[in-house]
């Protein structure tokens, strides 16, 4: 049948995921750094994902489409955990109590990490000190969790694997808590500079001045001065 439906422009798309989370009836996934409409029929053609888009990527067209299926919304919905997906769940942590056998304890205080899944609000942004980390560093550098993670919110990404731009989702995140530094750990190699970028762009957007630090890691897992 001819009728409403979304289109989403894969070349505007910076893979932020805010749409996904606008949507309700769970039509628009992310994949491979990219939102899809992913079921014509849970998506109703009202469009509450077009003023979450901040890329201006998706638009309602009028176009052959299967038929608008309520109650398969209506029973996906039943079985969708309370909050969404499990793994995007925002959650505030405590950092870990000391273990026996002297390992260092997690300072990890936040869930979840990934910047595709986490929330552009979360009560824990709140005045918050920002660690965006390359993947890599908490691998390469063994201080990290105490150096870095302790005391602060941590975001962690890759822009060669996620193949995103992430500035329009930090951009989001900046301008909607009171973020009050921003600290960007990445590693010593040329990839790590499209997290730099996407953070700088993302702080000349959100229209807040936060303070930015850029630290390096080399891939002897020592810090450059």
């Amino acid at each position: 049948m001819i009728r409403k439906i979304i289109h989403i422009d894969q070349d505007r798309c910076t893979g932020c995921g805010l749409c996904a989370q606008a949507c309700h009836e769970g039509a628009i996934v992310i994949r491979e750094g990219k939102a899809v409409l992913a079921r014509e029929d849970y998506c109703d053609g009202l469009g509450d994902c077009l003023p979450a888009c901040p890329a201006d990527a998706i638009a309602i067209v009028e176009r052959e489409a299967a038929p608008y299926d309520s109650a398969a919304v209506a029973a996906a919905q039943a079985h969708r955990p309370a909050g969404g997906c499990p793994s995007s769940a925002a959650r505030a942590l405590r950092p870990a109590a000391p273990v026996q056998g002297g390992a260092r304890p997690s300072q990890l205080r936040n869930w979840p990490v990934q910047i595709q899944l986490a929330p552009t609000r979360a009560p824990y942004f709140s005045g918050a000190d920002l660690l965006i980390a390359a993947d890599c560093t908490a691998f390469a550098y063994a201080g990290a969790h105490e150096e870095f993670l302790s005391g602060r919110v941590t975001l962690i990404g890759c822009p060669k694997l996620d193949d995103a731009d992430y500035a329009a989702k930090l951009a989001a995140l900046f301008a909607q808590n009171d973020i009050r530094s921003v600290t960007v750990l990445r590693m010593e190699v040329p990839c790590c500079g499209g997290l730099v970028s996407a953070v700088r762009r993302a702080l000349e957007a959100c229209g807040r001045a936060i303070p930015l630090k850029v630290e390096t890691v080399t891939i002897a897992g020592e810090k450059m001065r």
